[in-house]
């Protein structure tokens, strides 16, 4: 399948491609996971968004104007083990952990959607997606983000603007985010960097992989079992305490603070001899669109305080 051969790809072919517009001379959008969602909204393109999931977050006047076209299971009321238990037994059954509303996604008569293949515990696969839309007869072209690292991340803007038709509103931003990320580095040199180790899941635990460990490189730290470019993996609370952190960050994802603070509660007795901080996952770290350069800010705040701006407020939290 063509969108195999890179993480950032369209699936050309799929669909009869309408062109530029649709019906009402604007494009015509459908975002099948968050990260793409926030994308589409820093780019400006909010009112070309018909269609988004059950996960993605909207201001609250915008809620009533979009349609829900991917659902999935409430886990709000189930401890991460729980949670784990669910994923695992999904996937070993073969069965989704998502559901398209193929009739919904139809009515909306997209002209791009958004989607990805990078984990299925995140979204639905591309593969599924590109399914329903031949089956549908559907005119949308299709476009798969799967950024691994934080640089590929920026190239997932540009992707979306250049599908979109608003390139030039992508390279302003990325060219914002960069500068932003280049203020980061010039604060921080020449500090010492403190040992990090990312906690990305706590029952049981996962050492954090993609663009994580880039994150915590740019905000000064030296990231310890963690898996650059690559997926994030089970680990032992051993293993993580042998890679001697100085400093734990306590990530879930699918949590926002409140969330993670009370799973780093029960992470603090592994590391008795480092700072452990929770972090607003969903906000800064799990999800791959422009806020995870607040992540960066978020992380120089706690390794060198001294060095750059307090984080917002909600960003960031030590347990003791």
């Amino acid at each position: 399948m063509p969108w195999r051969g890179g993480r950032i790809g369209q699936l050309p072919g799929r669909c009869e491609a309408r062109g530029a517009g649709g019906q009402d001379g604007g494009m015509r959008l459908v975002s099948l996971l968050p990260s793409a969602t926030e994308i589409v909204y820093a780019l400006g393109l909010a009112e070309d968004l018909v269609g988004v999931t059950f996960e993605c977050e909207l201001p609250a006047a915008d809620r009533a104007g979009k349609t829900v076209v991917v659902g999935g299971r409430d886990t709000r009321g189930m401890s991460p083990g729980e949670i784990d238990a669910y994923v695992k037994g999904q996937l070993a059954a073969g069965a989704d952990l998502y559901t398209l509303h193929a009739g919904a996604l139809a009515g909306l008569d997209p002209d791009l959607i958004l989607t990805q293949d990078l984990c299925r515990v995140c979204a639905l696969p591309a593969g599924r997606v590109a399914d329903a839309v031949d089956h549908l007869g559907c005119r949308a072209d299709v476009l798969s983000l799967d950024p691994y690292t934080l640089e590929e991340v920026l190239g997932t803007i540009l992707a979306v603007g250049a599908a979109a038709h608003v390139l030039d509103r992508a390279e302003a931003l990325v060219d914002g985010l960069r500068a932003r990320l280049a203020g980061v580095s010039a604060a921080v040199a020449g500090r010492a960097r403190r040992r990090v180790a990312v906690v990305e899941w706590v029952d049981p635990p996962f050492g954090a992989g993609h663009w994580i460990p880039d994150q915590v490189r740019a905000a000064g730290g030296k990231p310890v079992a963690t898996h650059p470019g690559a997926r994030s993996t089970p680990t032992t609370w051993a293993a993580l305490r042998a890679a001697a952190p100085e400093v734990v960050l306590v990530t879930p994802c699918g949590f926002h603070l409140d969330g993670a603070a009370e799973q780093a509660a029960a992470v603090v007795p592994h590391f008795p001899d480092a700072e452990v901080w929770a972090v607003d996952a969903d906000g800064l770290i799990v999800r791959a669109g422009p806020r995870l350069v607040d992540g960066v800010e978020a992380i120089a705040g706690i390794l060198h305080p001294d060095a750059v701006p307090a984080p917002p407020a909600g960003s960031i939290r030590r347990v003791a």
